[in-house]
């Protein structure tokens, strides 16, 4: 009696550690529990009679990455004017003052529409008004040019030119305005 419990002891630590391969299942030919199938490859068994490739490192297809990409056109060969740019973004702008207006000019950009205005300078308690755009079409020469009147004589204003169709940051959003003079006074 004493030597079947042994015995029974011992074939259930066989199995326990053996595992299937202990009663002699899910070996091949060679004793090897990983079979060697077709091209050399390495096939484990996990349901009896269906094998099952053995996991390998799979790599993906390399894919571009998007990037913003910032460029200014190219200058056309005919303008031969020289626009001052006083910061890297901005459109110049050249403004003359007359009689109760500003005629604002600048270079041509991107083939875009525009939108200029002229804001007072003056200090106003409360909510700031909203500035008031002209709208310009796009120019076909060299440079674009605009006059905004019904303004006021001797008082201090900052020409603010958007380009809507240009000017966009690195993060896609768009600035608020493409180009600005500095303060100018209407005669």
């Amino acid at each position: 009696m004493r030597h079947t419990r042994i015995a029974l002891v011992l074939a259930a630590a066989s199995l326990t550690l053996g595992g299937c391969a202990a009663l002699g299942l899910g070996k091949d030919e060679t004793g090897d529990s990983a079979a060697t199938v077709g091209g050399g490859k390495q096939w484990i068994v996990v349901d009896q009679g269906r094998a099952t490739p053995s996991p390998s490192e799979s790599f993906g297809k390399p894919t571009a990455t998007p990037t913003v990409s910032l460029s200014a056109p190219t200058p056309d060969p005919s303008c031969t004017r020289i626009w001052p740019r006083t910061e890297p973004v901005m459109i110049p702008v050249e403004v003359t003052p007359g009689a109760g207006s500003l005629t604002v000019e600048w270079p041509t950009q991107y083939n875009s529409n525009y939108r200029v205005t002229a804001v007072l300078q003056g200090v106003v308690s409360g909510r700031q008004p909203e500035p008031v755009w002209q709208a310009v079409p796009a120019g076909t020469g060299c440079s674009v040019r605009t006059t905004i009147t019904g303004l006021t004589s001797g008082a201090a204003y900052i020409v603010w030119l958007d380009a809507p169709n240009t000017g966009r940051e690195r993060d896609g959003t768009r600035h608020l305005y493409s180009g600005r003079s500095g303060v100018v006074y209407p005669q």
